[in-house]
């Protein structure tokens, strides 16, 4: 009896498992679609319990009652280069139930973002961008909600019929004169922030430039100097080389000489001025060999005295 029991509990646990998974429940005021392995599916259920494949089917639920977004903290960007934000801009749209299906296939379930957050970002920054910044928070101000209801409704009508939407005019300040002041005051002194940095690398780069071009004429300067000094000392080389063989040459010509002057024949005056200069030579030796023979008689003849 034990092993049947336990069987029959866990069929029970089972089929209770399976129920959880395949009974949802829709709000009402909400449509419910289907996804199956992530394709959208056409059938949609009306509120109340529902049955689905567990594991392989989900469901979400679409609100088709008024709602309303909130669209919190919008930058936009005057014509004079100023960032405002929005502080809150809400807009009140209602989804019908006959249009559910076509609008989640073409937007998703989260149509909202696309059809009505990036639209308002979209057509505020379209507003600020062609006004000063006095015209969007004192002289324009009233104009915003008309101008974004009216891009509201005809896109709305254009892109997605069965959702109609409106502007709620929610802005929760108000900016005086002073406000704008201020905020222009803000907006000139982050410019000349903004110039001041923008000069000072302009200076920077200025001056990294003159450095280089001193340094790249140094380089210049440099270079013109060797050339210079190697063009002297290949001058001063091609002098040496010069005359030394113009040396070379003159003791080439005096070898020549000389050797011309031996082996050539004698003139009759060239010989006797050759005999006059021997027999000059020849006197003088004799002369200096009779002083030398009265030299030595003189010295023998003190010797033979002294002994």
């Amino acid at each position: 009896m034990a092993n049947p029991l336990a069987g029959l509990a866990v069929v029970g646990v089972g089929l209770a498992l399976l129920m959880n998974f395949s009974i949802h429940k829709i709000e009402e005021g909400h449509v419910g679609v289907y996804y199956r392995g992530g394709a959208l599916l056409t059938t949609t259920s009306a509120p109340g319990f529902h049955f689905m494949v567990p594991f392989l089917t989900s469901f979400k639920a679409v609100q088709t009652t008024l709602q309303t977004d909130e669209v919190k903290n919008v930058p936009c960007g005057t014509s004079g280069g100023v960032i405002i934000f929005f502080d809150r801009v809400e807009v009140v749209n209602k989804l019908n139930i006959d249009s559910v299906y076509d609008i989640v296939r073409n937007y998703t379930a989260d149509y909202d973002k696309t059809l009505i957050y990036n639209k308002v970002h979209h057509e505020l920054n379209q507003f600020c961008s062609i006004h000063t910044l006095q015209e969007v928070y004192i002289d324009l101000f009233d104009q915003i909600d008309e101008n974004l209801r009216t891009a509201l409704q005809g896109d709305l009508g254009n892109m997605a019929p069965g959702l109609s939407g409106r502007r709620e005019n929610k802005v929760t300040y108000f900016y005086s004169k002073q406000k704008v002041v201020e905020k222009e005051a803000e907006t000139e002194r982050k410019r000349a922030v903004i110039e001041a940095e923008k000069s000072a690398q302009v200076s920077k780069i200025q001056w990294q430039q003159k450095i280089t071009e001193k340094e790249s004429q140094k380089k210049i300067s440099e270079i013109e100097d060797a050339t210079h000094l190697a063009k002297e000392r290949a001058k001063a080389d091609a002098e040496f080389y010069k005359a030394k063989k113009e040396a070379e040459a003159n003791s080439a010509k005096l070898t020549n000489a000389q050797r011309c002057y031996v082996t050539k024949p004698l003139l009759p005056i060239q010989r006797y001025t050759l005999v006059i200069v021997f027999l000059r030579c020849l006197w003088i030796l004799v002369e200096l060999s009779k002083l030398l023979s009265k030299r030595v008689l003189h010295q023998k003849f003190l010797k033979i005295i002294k002994s």
